[in-house]
């Protein structure tokens, strides 16, 4: 009960109706503490929304655990065929990852998310909504700028930013009112998870010298626990889309959690990097994308079988501003919605069998073939069978070339004086 509402109770009077705030609900940490500190600071009724999105683990207790706290309702909705079709999709189209390595998980699932707490908001007659993201990070814009773009009648509360509490402050105030936490400060890790990937940062990992511990890694062996034979797994895409793990259809979700285990027991998917962040600070951060990395990998591959070089290089530039918009907050805009109408179009021949062998960390493609393959051995081949015409290529050089060379008869080159003929008799004339 907050502190008004104990005075009001009091004095005799009715306890004043309260706002409701809908809670992005994950039971870490700063989600736990959030629950009570907008009961009893902002005086608001909280409904906590926790969404599935393929953790790995039973949320029931989560769901729980906020009614315990004191949220007056506590929902979790599966989201994971959605977050699979919705947005894993796109980004596997895209080939997403910022600055080369960070496979979109996190950055893409608070997307998801957001528009779920604007649908739950809506439904539940909710004015607020609130999320647990730190002033430092990503995903405070990633929420405030989806919420915005969704519903901007709603209002935001960003409860770390707000209080500003420290870590250990936080621990000291969820102890204080008898809050229950997943880690403890000898364990001070701060995890997210999704069927895409895993993120942790704190603790030992913000020294970007130290190596990460084992415990860091909770999916991906280290190398010296991963089997010492190579394992092998066929992945099956039509239009860009996997569709099938070694020779077996299945859905999306099932087909990346089948093959999270396999990469993952080979080591496959560990990215220890220091990243941009959009708010301008340097990051140590440590992801585990054992799926992801493989279906990536071979997608992008694939791709270079069936599409043509103008297409393929332009796309590559393309990737590049697309993964930046999912990771500054902009999945709600017109610009990824136009370039998702180009990744779809790009995609019609991206049908075809890759094979991928997986071993002490390694994810090598070693065969891909496609109904739609470019390749032609009768063209590439130095060997009997060879149907190029040799003759050709002579032509091809002098007009390449002539650009360079028309600049190096001018002296662009060497720094000397022009050299061409008909600019030599232009001089004489003059003189």
């Amino acid at each position: 009960m907050s502190k008004k509402q104990t005075a009001a109770k009091k004095d005799g009077a009715p306890a004043p109706k309260r706002e409701k705030v809908v809670l992005a609900y994950s039971g870490g940490v700063d989600t736990s503490v959030a629950i009570r500190w907008l009961i009893d600071e902002k005086n608001l009724d909280v409904i906590a929304v926790c969404i599935d999105v393929g953790q790995g683990k039973e949320l029931g207790p989560i769901r729980k655990k906020a009614e315990k706290i004191g949220a007056i309702k506590s929902v979790v909705v599966d989201a994971k065929d959605m977050f699979c079709d919705d947005y894993l999709v796109p980004a596997i189209r895209a080939n997403a990852k910022y600055e080369g390595k960070y496979v979109h998980s996190t950055s893409l699932n608070r997307y998801l998310i957001s528009d779920i707490l604007v649908d739950v908001a809506r439904k539940e007659n909710a004015k607020w909504i609130a999320h647990g993201a730190t002033a430092k990070g990503n995903d405070q814009v990633r929420f405030e700028v989806s919420i915005g773009a969704l519903d901007p009648s709603l209002k935001i509360i960003g409860v770390a930013r707000e209080w500003g509490m420290t870590r250990d402050e936080e621990f000291d105030y969820a102890k204080k009112h008898d809050i229950p936490l997943p880690v403890t400060k000898d364990s001070p890790y701060s995890l997210d998870l999704s069927i895409w990937g895993k993120s942790t940062e704190c603790g030992v990992l913000e020294d970007p010298w130290v190596e990460p511990p084992k415990d860091a890694h909770i999916w991906v062996k280290h190398i010296e626990d991963t089997p010492d034979k190579p394992t092998y797994v066929e992945l099956e895409f039509v239009k860009g889309v996997p569709v099938a793990l070694n020779g077996k259809s299945m859905k999306l979700f099932d087909l990346i959690s089948k093959l999270n285990d396999v990469a993952a027991k080979n080591g496959v998917g560990l990215t220890d990097m220091v990243e941009s962040r959009l708010v301008g600070i340097k990051s140590r951060e440590t992801y585990e994308a054992p799926a992801a990395t493989v279906i990536l990998k071979a997608h992008q591959d694939l791709e270079t079988l069936v599409m043509n070089r103008d297409t393929l290089h332009y796309k590559v530039l393309v990737e590049k501003r697309y993964s930046e918009l999912i990771y500054d907050g902009l999945w709600f805009s017109d610009l990824r919605e136009h370039l998702d109408a180009f990744f779809v179009s790009t995609q019609k021949h991206v049908t075809g069998t890759v094979r991928v062998k997986l071993f002490k960390g390694n994810c090598v493609v070693v065969g891909r073939k496609s109904p739609h393959s470019l390749y032609q051995k009768n063209l590439a081949t130095y060997d009997t069978g060879d149907t190029f015409d040799h003759s050709v290529a002579t032509g091809f050089m002098a007009c390449w070339g002539l650009p360079a060379k028309v600049e190096a008869l001018c002296g662009r080159n060497k720094g000397n004086v022009c050299s061409m003929p008909s600019a030599a008799k232009s001089a004489k004339k003059k003189k």
